[in-house]
């Protein structure tokens, strides 16, 4: 598996949240706080920050399951001390965490829409990149496509994908395994496409070097452009190639990550589970307008 760059801001933001040691920003942490986690294992809040100066650090992402979600926390809260400490940064935060074990409970001051909180959020064990990646998406709606650019007929929304089983594939022209991934995609596209099966590739290529690519190695089924790569942030993409199988609902019901020729019936034989689900109900008929009398 490829490791991209364009996911750094939200792999940083996680790691931030798991007490994984991470160089200091500048802002100084309380004294008591050891810059590493315990040799036991690395303990995992579950959230993504950013640093909201003097007033504290915001939450920006609250993973589906974390033990920060359990505890309450929502996106846009602000954390101003941790264990009775005041915090700035997301560095302070995350130091905070590292000094337990997994299973042990941090205290956090936390303001809501101008009132003051306090959560007990009880440690868990710092997930895998891949496995928060599904935790992100598996079993929610798959997240909506933001500035991107559709190539060959590509749909420019995830929402018009509704009614059919697709797989969005997170591709780049410089990721190796990417290149034998596509011609098993044409394939499955070949096989199942008149069933209700699409494929669409998601590239943060430029649009000309996206197009050269896809002609070079046969890509069968369209790409779209994700321009600044924020789909991709939006998706918890940070390996290529990265594969989301979505319903007919618009679900998200797996996520394959990296090359795995072994995989590949898992992954069709998921395909096939979704094509026999019931697609979604039409939607209702448009209210009629009754003409006007002696007309």
């Amino acid at each position: 598996m490829t490791r991209r760059h364009l996911a750094a801001p939200l792999v940083l933001s996680i790691l931030f949240a798991t007490g994984a040691a991470l160089a200091d920003d500048g802002a100084l942490a309380p004294p008591s706080v050891p810059a590493r986690a315990p040799i036991a294992g690395l303990p995992w809040l579950g959230i993504g920050m950013e640093s909201a100066g003097d007033l504290g650090v915001r939450v920006t992402q609250v993973f589906r399951g974390s033990p920060a979600e359990r505890g309450g926390i929502r996106v846009g809260d602000r954390i101003v001390a941790l264990d009775g400490a005041r915090v700035t940064s997301p560095a302070q935060v995350s130091r905070g965490v590292a000094m337990h074990k997994v299973g042990e409970t941090v205290t956090l001051a936390v303001e809501r829409a101008g009132n003051a909180l306090t959560a007990a959020i009880v440690l868990g064990t710092r997930p895998t990149s891949d496995e928060l990646v599904r935790m992100h998406l598996v079993g929610a709606p798959a997240p909506a496509w933001t500035n991107v650019t559709a190539l060959s007929g590509a749909p420019t929304s995830v929402a018009s994908l509704k009614g059919k089983v697709a797989l969005i594939d997170f591709w780049a022209s410089w990721c190796g395994p990417c290149r034998l991934v596509a011609p098993r995609l044409n394939a499955l596209k070949d096989r199942l496409g008149a069933q209700g099966f699409a494929v669409v590739g998601i590239t943060t290529d430029d649009a000309e070097v996206a197009a050269v690519y896809a002609e070079k190695h046969r890509m069968r089924y369209p790409s779209v452009i994700d321009k600044d790569g924020e789909t991709s942030r939006a998706y918890g993409i940070s390996g290529l190639p990265t594969m989301v199988l979505v319903d007919k609902q618009g679900i998200v019901r797996d996520v394959f990550v990296g090359f795995d020729p072994m995989g590949e019936a898992r992954l069709e034989a998921a395909i096939k589970k979704l094509l026999a689900e019931p697609g979604p109900p039409p939607a209702p008929p448009a209210p009629s307008v009754p003409r006007p009398a002696g007309r």
